[in-house]
């Protein structure tokens, strides 16, 4: 098990540092300036990159930049918050999208899981097809959509939460953007939920835990759910990095200095920043990496198959 975990490390970590590569080719070479020409001259842009360093080769920037990034330097913005460090206001972006989008990955995992096992342990009823419904109605509505919905009945109609992001009432401030950011997470987990049970419970494996007189909770949590798990974590997974990240257009719109707002700053400021749209893509990749790593791991445990491979590699 341990080579498993070695193996999967590695190759993540190889994986993180060619994205790396990518990232910061694709920047370099995108057209545009960083730097906000309606306040600097063509002299002061020429004399600013060359005290980046943006004219030099870019395999030496990229080392260069690697060097500093271990060292959690990742530069200063061009254009957006001219001159602070990076690490400075990501450091407050990551707190708030982390903890809003953390809320609703635990209410929509929990309240997915009760609608799937709902609707497997009643299916072809009535609270099935309510379930069902609900799924659907949760993928096709957007977060935005949903958050639009909920300023207006119960910030605006019904004053009980914050219109707008507020920082000093957080929790309130927290509830309607991460109630919109968990309801497609809600319904994705809760339709899989509910498929692979039902798939799981036409198994032979259960049925022969039937014959042998299993029913009610001990079936379920011991055979169907654990069983069912393996897909679920996995359309979890990218899910996870997504609300931690926060989404672009439900923290514009109620006003989140969240990551995504953030990369959305970066991109439609006076000029492209190109340090903070690397910054951010070198974040967003590597949690999504980290999530995909973790979820890999997470199979050991789950599937015992993978723990007999895994020591039959090491034998």
């Amino acid at each position: 098990m341990l080579k498993y975990v070695l193996k999967r490390v590695g190759l993540a970590l190889i994986t993180l540092l060619i994205i790396v590569f990518l990232l910061f080719w694709l920047v370099r070479v995108m057209p545009g300036n960083p730097f906000p020409s309606e306040r600097m001259n063509d002299i002061q842009i020429a004399n600013k990159r060359a005290e980046m360093g943006l004219d030099d080769p870019v395999l030496v920037q990229f080392a260069r930049y690697i060097i500093k990034a271990l060292q959690g330097d990742f530069g200063n913005g061009t254009s957006l918050y001219y001159g602070v460090p990076i690490n400075t206001v990501l450091s407050k972006a990551i707190g708030n999208s982390f903890r809003i989008g953390g809320i609703a990955i635990v209410i929509g995992t929990l309240i997915g899981l009760l609608l799937g096992i709902t609707a497997a342990l009643n299916r072809g009823k009535f609270l099935d097809g309510f379930c069902t419904v609900f799924s659907i109605i949760g993928v096709c509505v957007p977060s935005y959509v949903f958050l639009i919905f909920l300023q207006y009945n119960f910030a605006f109609r019904i004053p009980f939460f914050p219109y707008f992001f507020d920082p000093n009432r957080f929790v309130f401030s927290s509830v309607l953007p991460s109630l919109s950011l968990s309801l497609f997470t809600m319904s994705t987990i809760a339709r899989f939920t509910r498929n692979e049970m039902v798939e799981v419970f036409d198994s032979d494996y259960v049925r022969l835990a039937e014959s042998k007189g299993m029913y009610g909770r001990t079936l379920v949590l011991r055979h169907v759910l654990r069983n069912a798990l393996i897909p679920i974590v996995t359309v979890l997974a990218p899910l996870v990095v997504d609300l931690l990240t926060g989404a672009l257009v439900v923290e514009k719109i109620y006003g989140i200095n969240g990551i995504g707002k953030l990369m959305v700053d970066a991109i439609t400021g006076e000029g492209i920043d190109y340090n903070y749209v690397l910054a951010l893509g070198i974040l967003y990749s590597a949690l999504y990496i980290g999530v995909m790593l973790a979820v890999d791991l997470l199979y050991g445990v789950l599937d015992p198959r993978i723990r007999v491979a895994a020591k039959g590699e090491e034998a």
